[in-house]
């Protein structure tokens, strides 16, 4: 290792040196190989094993599945020489009298079924490199990743992987490959295009190969360059400025080596410049090894400059290739001057993230002390999962600290996402027991943290589940909650092989609930346990640990479930009248279906309870044609405040209405948690109360007989309006050689799924298929496209939005009255549907 504990903790202080950053990518692009360079460089693995230690997979089923599945913190300390000191010109990215750099990189997984690990980690940090394999291209999951960092205000460099593969596997000619990579940087620079603006608070967040922004190379071997490192070589021999030359090697330029002048224009006899400078020394060096030419080879090492270790001379092939690619261009060398240039320090980064981290005012003492990340502030640190301890039981909060000093037992606000300034709940004052450093497999204690960093803290799981904030200022408001790009959309049923180890069972979901950032564990009013995951490998993982880790008791699991949302298709037929069971007051309302679009805004927070109300409803007025007198006096949004349903207030004139509000919002809240049909969520309900009778006496007109009757009302709204249920639906991008499209079709026909896309990779043979499966059929779908295709495709699937199950649940002998009637079975609701007349009341 060539830092000490003291060393990092010293780096610490110089905020302006430090790199928080993530590393994300589609599945098996090859991040934790690509890391392993990094980890390599500052000497914790040693050289020759990078790329096949994978060290941020830690856990024994990560190594031997292959695959990430938790997100894993590292923090490495590096120095930068002067020449590269140079190109850091904003004075907020480094301190002039230091030239070590503190990295603390996260390696997140790429699966779908994990995204939300991927959030935890994008909160953390500041800046991303984005791992996209040149083979394959960008694929759905990085656009995913990327879209979610971009919303986060996170900064990408991109850095193309595999490239041994598209030399020795594909042997693509130099042009073909320069194209291949114009095309991905081309398709990276649209979704950030898409979804930022070059004169945002982030500055230009496009990623460019002649600034230095991109690299290439191959995680696996060991090499990488970006078009400095290149530039540098050729800068002494040509006599000219570095920065100049790297504008010339990529894009449109040309260079004629018999008249020495470059050009703009393909010619005859002149070459692109990306092509002769940068790729053929390297396809050069590949050709002499990988046929043995002896001589060749030894006159391109020595023209090179690489003098190799005696005990690598007698190596031929690929194992030489390694090594000769690895000691000319190393990765971890490339990698990290792409980092240290290109992505922001925690004092860049703050300015203007905070606006979307903090809830509070943005003038208040911790807003300013984030904006300026000021180590004499008050304490402001994020936690963003909890990871677990070698003790059985116990966990790490892992997270980041905004502002201030986190110290060993220093006395803290410990404050969950529920807590509301100036109320009591979910909110401990608590000491700090330690503070320590993340390190890949290992821990090390640490006195204190000063803001900017990641860490880790021993004692405070007890009273946060997954993520809080913490903090010192006895005003301060939450860190705002993480929007995760996936739902948990599967359910599993678990009970105990043995009914005496219950009380395990209940303790060991506690923990997973604390582990994973997304699952769900809820009881059913039934008495069922039931585990909500993402998808099929999410639940798989899950309900692993929870038999041998967090539970560590046998355990039986039902088939999985899908969760459902009740809806409705059109207008109440009648207007709904319900009365209180003192008969004194009456409720009239209707239910109606919210126009296209909507609920997904609500879902994507454009449209928010939290907005504005006049802006709110110039907004529906405008896009969605509502009447802006009755969009104003949207009452409240459900289920929990802030879901895709709304209450509107229709009234003309009502005596008292207001002070049965909030009751009537208690009973609509109930009512869109605990839908008519089968007690689920509803979605895309607007309800409009239109007139009201009170009792002249405030005692006849309390909770008791209020919040009742507007959920009767409610449900009998439900039913008169044409009840409909909805069903999750994956998208799926499959990628497959164009032969196995056929059995593509085949599988997907079979399970209810359709295609909507298809298109050819360019330069290869792999079509990319797209197409929208309803979560309920995927179950096996994996396996079964597989076996159906020879193994050669490979799906993708990520939850993407809800359709209305054809069929009306009330008629029986079709699929949604089966659909209902089996979830009341499992929820151990009284059989038969419920009849309308038990809602719906007479004048």
């Amino acid at each position: 290792v060539n830092f000490t504990v003291d060393e990092i903790r010293g780096m610490m202080d110089k905020k302006k040196n430090i790199r928080n950053m993530s590393v994300i990518a589609h599945v098996d692009h090859g991040k934790s190989t690509l890391t392993d360079s990094l980890v390599s460089k500052a000497g914790i693995i040693a050289g020759a094993k990078a790329g096949e230690t994978r060290f941020t997979d830690t856990r024994k089923d990560e190594q031997e599945r292959c695959i990430t599945i938790k997100s894993t913190a590292i923090s490495m300390y590096f120095e930068l020489d002067e020449k590269d000191l140079v190109f850091i010109t904003n004075p907020d990215q480094r301190d002039k009298a230091e030239k070590g750099f503190l990295i603390n990189l996260i390696d997140s997984p790429g699966h779908v079924d994990f995204s939300s690990e991927v959030t935890a980690a994008l909160r953390v940090t500041d800046g991303a490199l984005v791992v996209v394999d040149c083979v394959s291209g960008v694929c759905v999951q990085t656009e995913t990743v990327l879209r979610q960092a971009i919303a986060e205000r996170i900064k990408p460099v991109l850095f193309m992987n595999k490239m041994d593969r598209a030399l020795l596997e594909l042997q693509l000619e130099s042009e073909d490959l320069y194209q291949t990579f114009q095309r991905i940087v081309e398709n990276v620079n649209v979704i950030i295009a898409t979804y930022s603006d070059d004169d945002g608070p982030m500055g230009e967040v496009r990623v460019d190969p002649s600034k230095g922004s991109v690299g290439f190379g191959s995680g696996l071997h060991g090499w990488a360059f970006t078009l400095k490192q290149f530039s540098e070589m050729y800068a002494e021999k040509f006599k000219i400025d570095t920065v100049k030359l790297m504008n010339r090697l990529w894009g449109e330029s040309f260079f004629n080596p018999k008249t020495k002048k470059w050009s703009k224009q393909k010619e005859a006899d002149n070459k692109r410049s990306f092509c002769m400078y940068v790729l053929d020394p390297i396809y050069k060096v590949f050709d002499c090894i990988m046929n043995y030419k002896k001589e060749e080879a030894d006159n391109l090492l020595t023209k090179l400059g690489i003098t190799l270790k005696p005990e690598d001379k007698d190596k031929d092939g690929k194992a030489l290739l390694k090594v000769v690619m690895r000691t000319w261009l190393p990765a971890g060398e490339a990698l990290l001057q792409m980092i240290a240039i290109h992505l922001p320090s925690p004092v860049t980064a703050q300015k203007y993230r905070m606006e979307l981290l903090y809830e509070g005012p943005h003038d208040d003492e911790a807003a300013v002390a984030i904006k300026n990340c000021d180590p004499n502030g008050p304490l402001m640190m994020y936690v963003s999962k909890m990871v677990p301890t070698s003790d059985k039981g116990r966990f790490y909060a892992f997270g980041r600290v905004f502002s201030g000093k986190v110290c060993t037992g220093m006395k803290a606000r410990i404050m969950g996402p529920n807590f509301t300034p100036g109320k009591k709940e979910d909110l401990y004052e608590k000491a700090i027991q330690r503070t320590i450093l993340m390190m890949g497999r290992y821990v090390e204690a640490i006195e204190d943290v000063p803001c900017g960093n990641i860490c880790g803290l021993v004692g405070v799981d007890q009273f946060l589940v997954k993520t809080g904030t913490i903090t010192t200022y006895k005003d301060a408001h939450n860190m705002k909650v993480m929007k995760f790009s996936v739902s948990p959309v599967v359910r599993v049923a678990v009970e105990p092989k043995n009914p005496a180890d219950l009380p395990k069972l209940v303790e060991g979901l506690k923990r997973l609930a604390k582990s994973d950032p997304m699952v769900q564990c809820i009881i059913e009013e039934s008495g069922e346990h039931i585990i909500a995951g993402a998808g099929e490998l999410h639940l798989e993982i899950c309900l692993k640990d929870l038999e041998e880790d967090h539970a560590c008791i046998p355990i039986k699991k039902s088939d999985p479930v899908v969760s459902y949302r009740e809806t409705v298709s059109e207008e109440s037929d009648q207007m709904c009248l319900s009365k209180s069971p003192n008969k004194h007051n009456r409720l009239f309302m209707k239910a109606q279906p919210m126009p296209d679009g909507l609920a997904e805004d609500i879902d994507n927070g454009e449209v928010n309870p939290r907005d504005d109300f006049k802006s709110r409803a110039r907004y529906l007025g405008e896009k969605y044609d509502y009447d802006v007198t009755e969009a104003r006096k949207i009452w409240c949004f459900g289920p929990d405040g802030s879901g895709p349903n709304i209450l509107v207030d229709c009234t003309k004139g009502v005596q008292y209405l207001n002070e049965i509000k909030d009751s009537v919002v208690v009973g609509f809240q109930w009512a869109t948690k605990e839908g008519v049909l089968s007690e689920e969520n509803l979605r895309g309900v607007r309800f409009n109360i239109y007139d009201v009778t009170l009792h002249a006496d405030a005692i006849h007109r309390g909770g008791g007989q209020i919040i009742p009757t507007t959920r009767r009302c409610l449900y009998a709204c439900l039913l008169t309006a044409a009840p409909r249920l909805m069903e999750p639906v994956y998208l799926c991008e499959i990628q497959c050689p164009e032969v196995a499209v056929g059995g593509i079709y085949g599988v997907l026909n079979r399970r209810r799924g359709h295609v909507f896309e298809e298109q050819q990779v360019a330069g290869t043979p792999m079509f990319v298929v797209k197409a929208y499966l309803p979560v309920n059929e995927s179950f096996g779908f994996t396996a079964d496209l597989r076996s159906n295709t020879g193994g050669q495709a490979f799906p993708q699937c990520v939850f993407d939005h809800w359709q209305i199950l054809p069929g009306d649940p009330l008629d029986q002998g079709t699929r949604p009255y089966q659909v209902v009637q089996d979830t009341r079975k499992r929820k151990g609701l009284k059989d038969g549907l419920p009849d309308l007349a038990s809602y719906l009341d007479k004048l």
